[in-house]
């Protein structure tokens, strides 16, 4: 996020910055790589998640 603000406000400027780790696209790789993680996380472990919250549930109630 700040990467892109920082290209919002910087204008031209931000591809000086951007580029400061040798590729102006190392931003948006971060961003894409996050979001599939993030997508595989939630396919993977909802199923887990939802059961521990059961669990949780019927201890609670006990």
């Amino acid at each position: 996020m700040f990467a892109w603000a920082t290209a919002v406000i910087g204008g031209a400027a931000a591809d000086d910055f951007l580029a400061t780790q040798g590729d102006v696209w190392d931003t948006r790789w971060d961003m894409f790589r996050a979001t599939i993680g993030a997508t595989l996380s939630l396919l993977l472990l909802s199923r887990v998640h939802d059961r521990r919250l059961a669990v949780l549930r019927a201890q609670s109630s006990v």
